[in-house]
């Protein structure tokens, strides 16, 4: 079976059930190319290609994969830290790639993606599980992120992962420690080594690689200040130290009291310790929380080092993380504004603090709308009515 129809500049050629080969001219060079799907599909995508020549947009047809190009466009990208590259590369490589990886990059279509949202959703995990609608638009934006590059380098014409939204993620309330909780924490880390961290972790709100690259250059115990400069990043290749990647992630955080008591007690420990292994005084560039060799607590070996001992001594079953969690949700309880509170925690923009911590807002406003009520009624308890 081969039949051929014209459509002014282009024609196509029917081949067999669903398979066609588009024809087409631009600027006196002829192109072809395969195309599977109905005949009407195949008219579709011939007036679609004749009229991004007309528009000046046409771009030549091109054999490479989807596979190739995301590993070509990973190998080359620059703007991203290898941390986040290393996880752009494990989803690219477990759930991009083996669903996706073998279609010619030009011609994939919206359908498609549609369909591999709801693969992932249904047994895209390990061993078919499902995956998280989370994890599922985490991939969704590796994909419309390499494919809009692909569009400002002229290989596409559009980023077809534009037209299908990812899967909607439910809110999920953050993981945090009540005031009697992290009394109680603290307590049952007396004497351990994550004891300073702990009280650090909480009094500052700072992250866990700004905690872990800490230098004692940065703290004013005088001033009870800490200046955040630097972070601690950690991928397969190694640890690597980097600076904040806004200009609010540089920040100057004040300490309460008892966390300068505490860090005053740890640095003379610290001392203590260096010379008895004869390691000397602390210099400046020394870091506040480190092995006792003076190297630094890898990130991720601190949460597991973390994890480990809240189980082993019975206390809240809680991650590092949720130290900062608990941190911003007790300065937005004691009635801290939402910019204040975006600063401390070195947010770039205070809608994300909104939205990480729109339960703790919701409960302060609702405490607000109650003192507003009883400012209206009165000191004698007038009633408006």
């Amino acid at each position: 079976m081969n039949s051929k129809r014209d459509h002014g500049d282009g024609g196509i050629d029917t081949r067999g059930p669903d398979r066609h080969r588009l024809r087409w001219r631009v600027g006196g060079k002829r192109y072809t190319k395969a195309f599977h799907g109905t005949k009407r599909a195949a008219q579709t995508e011939l007036r679609r290609l004749l009229k991004s020549a007309d528009d000046g947009q046409h771009v030549a047809p091109d054999k490479t994969t989807l596979a190739d190009y995301l590993r070509g466009w990973l190998d080359n990208e620059t703007s991203c830290s290898p941390k986040t590259m290393e996880r752009y590369r494990q989803l690219v490589d477990m759930q991009i790639n083996p669903h996706l990886g073998a279609t010619l990059l030009q011609n994939l279509r919206p359908a498609q993606i549609a369909e591999w949202h709801a693969l992932l959703l249904r047994c895209g995990g390990m061993n078919g599980r499902p995956l998280s609608a989370h994890t599922v638009s985490n991939v969704h934006r590796v994909l419309h992120r390499g494919l809009e590059r692909a569009v400002a380098l002229e290989v596409i014409m559009r980023n077809v992962a534009s037209a299908v939204p990812p899967p909607k993620i439910r809110p999920k309330e953050i993981e945090i420690l009540n005031p009697d909780q992290i009394g109680a924490m603290l307590a049952g880390l007396a004497g351990h080594f994550l004891h300073p961290i702990a009280v650090f972790a909480i009094g500052t709100a700072m992250r866990r690689g700004e905690i872990c690259a800490l230098a004692w250059s940065a703290v004013d115990l005088e001033g009870a200040t800490v200046r955040v400069e630097r972070s601690l990043e950690q991928t397969r290749a190694g640890i690597r130290v980097k600076t904040p990647k806004t200009r609010s992630g540089h920040r100057t955080v004040s300490l309460p009291t008892n966390v300068v008591d505490v860090l005053r007690e740890h640095r003379r420990q610290q001392l203590e310790q260096r010379l008895m292994l004869g390691l000397g005084r602390p210099g400046d560039d020394d870091l506040v929380f480190c092995r006792v060799d003076g190297s630094p607590h890898w990130p991720d070996n601190l949460s597991r080092d973390w994890a480990r001992t809240v189980r082993r001594l019975k206390l809240p079953i809680v991650s590092f993380h949720a130290l900062r969690h608990s941190s911003a949700s007790a300065l937005i309880a004691a009635g801290l504004d939402v910019g204040a509170v975006s600063r401390r925690l070195g947010h770039a923009n205070p809608a994300t603090t909104l939205r990480v911590y729109t339960h703790q807002f919701s409960r302060t406003d609702g405490e607000a709308a109650a003192a507003i009520e009883k400012a209206m009624t009165g000191a004698g308890g007038r009633s408006l009515k």
